[in-house]
């Protein structure tokens, strides 16, 4: 049987159970639970966070890594059925472009000497250190959800589930974290969360083959 018919029959014929979505879901629920986990056994909530939480700073936060889950999550299920269109990776950009919003934001009302301390930020090397290792319970299981379909490009399907991963280590982070600045969030954090994805294309070069 050629590759295209393959497709087409999987396509027309899927595996019975649950959906790729609920799925992905469960194993989403999963993964966060380890995060937990991890974070409770290295981490702590950072002091005084309740009261700080309608900071906009605080919500660029959350809010950048949650956009770049919901983003990556909806690429990654499109990415793993079998015969769909090839998805653009624009959607990717948004987390991006929230972001940037908040560097304008940022820049427009702080002094610019700020600007620079607020990029370097106190603890740069813990956001590199811990958004990956809180990733990697996520992203383990999102790449076991994803065998579930068939994605005739493993790697982008992999890279996907990374930056979904990374994504939700960020989120995880965020109730830690205590540098606030847009540029450090913009930095710092892409950083952490291509490498997340960067893994996660290798893992899934291997893992999602089929």
């Amino acid at each position: 049987m050629k590759t295209d018919d393959l497709i087409r029959a999987l396509a027309a014929d899927p595996r019975p159970g649950p959906s790729l979505e609920a799925g992905l879901a469960g194993a989403l629920v999963a993964g966060l639970a380890g995060a937990a986990l991890l974070f409770a056994a290295t981490l702590n909530i950072r002091p005084g966070l309740a009261g700080l939480m309608m900071d906009p700073r605080i919500l660029l936060k959350f809010g950048v890594a949650l956009a770049m889950a919901s983003s990556a999550g909806a690429l990654a299920l499109r990415l793993a059925r079998p015969g769909a269109r090839r998805p653009s990776w624009a959607i990717i950009l948004l987390p991006l472009a929230v972001a940037l919003a908040g560097c304008a934001g940022e820049m427009l009302t702080t002094p610019e000497r700020s600007w620079m301390p607020g990029l370097i930020g106190r603890f740069a090397p813990y956001c590199l250190a811990y958004v990956p290792l809180l990733s990697l319970p996520v992203l383990g299981a999102a790449l076991m959800a994803l065998r579930r379909g068939a994605p005739a490009r493993p790697a982008e399907a992999g890279a996907a589930a990374g930056f979904l991963a990374g994504g939700l280590g960020a989120a995880v982070y965020a109730f830690h974290c205590p540098d606030d600045s847009a540029f450090f969030v913009l930095t710092w954090y892409g950083l952490a969360i291509l490498a997340v994805a960067g893994l996660g294309a290798l893992l899934g070069r291997r893992l999602l083959r089929w």
